[in-house]
């Protein structure tokens, strides 16, 4: 019988987020593929996992894939580990599993962190559904292509990761194209110095920008982008008490602050426009006040 090849999610900053179950793997297997050696070395030693190593990264990985599935043929088990997270995950892994399901070898993941799920968890954004598009682009023409492809669908999250000598550059581009959008930036994950910004693209970028550490650590982010026409839709379909109740639970204030808030102050979340004259809005809370009494 044939090996299995285990994909073994690792820490992406804290140690302590190391799982049981990704361990004892590490320990039971005859190999680990590590994306780089020196770092999973590390790794190891914190863990005293004695399990020996092989290189398996993007400029190899197609080199050393006979070699890989030949052992697991011949019934050795292998785990397939990256420098932080989930591999496969914008990390090598991909070819050496493909070959593997082909092959009909066993495949077994053993779930842990991921930046791009931890990041859409946080995110306060909207997530029902995602779309990760790994490392934000460097080129004019392939971010534009990027653009036109968040504005050409359906409201979605969008996750991307970007490196820390690129994030202002990327966020200026992203404002230039989508200034409507909301933005969940994370800096340095489950590390000592994690930092979350949100708000507009150009509130983040501002903010990042009198950051005189902001060079320093891994960036991911969520992008939320709805077009005006969708919101001003969504608006439509909701009603005034439902506003009403949203402020009050939102901000924090009485029902009668809610009112002189919807009716005075036009708020994006409502279509960037007060949604009734002041006297229907006292309606609908007199409406509310009978509902709950």
């Amino acid at each position: 019988m044939s090996g299995t090849l285990y994909i073994v999610a690792t820490p992406i900053g804290n140690l302590s987020d190391m799982s049981e179950r990704a361990i004892e793997t590490l320990r039971s297997v005859d190999l680990i593929a590590a994306e780089d050696t020196r770092n999973t070395s590390i790794l190891l030693k914190r863990f005293d996992i004695r399990t020996p190593m092989s290189a398996n990264h993007k400029f190899n990985e197609r080199e050393t894939l006979s070699r890989f599935t030949g052992e697991l043929l011949a019934g050795k088990n292998i785990a397939v580990v990256s420098d932080a997270g989930t591999p496969c995950i914008n990390d090598p892994g991909y070819v050496l599993t493909k070959e593997c399901a082909e092959l009909g070898i066993n495949v077994v993941g053993i779930p842990g962190p991921c930046a791009a799920a931890t990041v859409v968890s946080v995110s306060g954004l909207p997530s029902d559904s995602f779309c990760f598009m790994g490392f934000f682009p460097r080129g004019k023409k392939e971010r534009e292509d990027v653009i036109s492809y968040i504005k050409g669908n359906r409201s979605e999250l969008y996750v991307f990761y970007e490196s820390p000598n690129r994030i202002e550059d990327a966020l200026s581009f992203i404002e230039k194209g989508l200034p409507e959008a909301k933005i969940t930036l994370c800096n340095d994950l489950t590390k000592l110095h994690e930092r979350i910004y949100r708000g507009s693209v150009g509130e983040v970028l501002s903010e990042l920008s009198a950051n005189p550490n902001a060079g320093k650590g891994e960036y991911a982010f969520a992008l939320y982008y709805e077009s005006k026409a969708e919101a001003e839709s969504k608006t439509e379909a909701l009603s005034l008490e439902a506003m009403l109740t949203d402020l009050t639970v939102k901000r924090g204030c009485t029902l009668k602050e809610a009112v002189n808030i919807l009716a005075n102050e036009p708020i994006e979340e409502f279509g960037g426009k007060v949604p009734a004259p002041k006297k229907e809005i006292y309606q609908a809370s007199l409406r509310l006040k009978d509902m709950f009494s």
